[in-house]
């Protein structure tokens, strides 16, 4: 009887041990498939920015000599079909966002090559104490330098974000240049009509009048003069930030083994206990079903002892 315990006991024991040696190393194993030794990286934020500041250039393209027609054509475009050779007018804007660990020598690079290639910083904005620095630059390029700049920048550091877009302006070049044509003739018709003469009341009118359209044709100069030639540049909107130093994670034998112990003591006595619990809920519900088939047998000999003693 003895040995026949010794040899229960000794089973168990071998099991329970097997279970926490195959814990330990379980996840001994999976933190070496955990990526702590590798270079850790701190998420960056960049900051949107935006400048009143539109850029237009222009394309030249060739109108079908063919087609005289005037079907499909808005009311600016009719106005000015007779202008042969109009260029296509386009707004076109890239957005690049790095990170770099060399903030000074990356921030004197990028104002260099906006000098190589023609730019203008149009808005900047720099802010931030050292090793969390950012700069925030939008660059006017002429054309022609747009995708060697944007392939300078994109060099940059690490780039975490870039973008082009490239919107067509011609509709709204041709509608302008149609307004101030209307306006121009409007305000010479106002002209003529001031030095006829007329009541007092009916020339300040015209006269108020007439302030109206040259400060709309003011504006509409203002406007146009962004599609001027001389004007003529792409728009990069650039953001650097400054991050800070990579630190390599190195975790030895000895403390992997530590973390691979402590969570293995902490998951076994965890399992242990949810095996004990279920037993004892398995136990108890044993029990209480014996009680009850208890009551059952007691209850039905009461009730024969009742049913004997009516019969005598």
């Amino acid at each position: 009887m003895k040995r026949l315990f010794t040899k229960k006991f000794r089973t168990v024991f071998l099991i329970l041990l097997g279970l926490f040696v195959f814990l330990f190393l379980f996840r001994l194993g999976y933190g070496y498939t955990l990526d702590v030794d590798k270079e850790s990286k701190d998420q960056v934020y960049f900051d949107s920015f935006s400048s009143d500041k539109k850029n237009y250039a222009s394309n030249d393209y060739k109108k079908d000599k063919g087609y005289s027609g005037k079907e499909g054509l808005s009311q600016s475009e009719v106005q000015f079909d007779a202008v042969k050779g109009v260029d296509q007018k386009y707004e076109k804007i890239a957005e690049v966002n790095a990170e770099t660990h060399n903030f000074k020598e990356d921030e004197t690079y990028v104002r260099n090559q906006v000098k190589v290639f023609n730019g203008i910083i149009q808005y900047e904005r720099k802010y931030g104490n050292k090793g969390e620095r950012k700069l925030q630059l939008q660059i006017g390029v002429p054309p022609e330098n747009f995708d060697t700049l944007y392939n300078k920048l994109i060099a940059v550091g690490i780039t975490h974000s870039k973008e082009i877009i490239k919107h067509d302006k011609t509709n709204h070049y041709l509608e302008l240049n149609a307004r101030k044509a209307s306006l121009e003739k409007t305000l010479s018709s106002l002209i003529k009509f001031k030095e006829k003469g007329g009541r007092i009341d009916e020339y300040v009118n015209l006269e108020n009048r007439i302030l109206e359209i040259e400060k709309e044709l003011q504006q509409l100069g203002v406007n146009l003069g962004d599609f001027d030639e001389s004007n003529e540049f792409c728009t990069v909107k650039f953001a650097l930030s400054e991050g800070k130093p990579a630190k390599k994670i190195t975790v030895s034998f000895y403390h992997r083994c530590k973390i691979a112990l402590e969570w293995a003591i902490r998951m076994y006595l965890t399992l242990i206990s949810g095996v004990f619990f279920a037993l004892l809920v398995a136990y108890l519900l044993l029990l209480f079903s014996e009680k009850i088939g208890l009551f059952k047998s007691i209850g039905k000999k009461i009730h024969e002892t009742d049913k004997k003693n009516k019969e005598d």
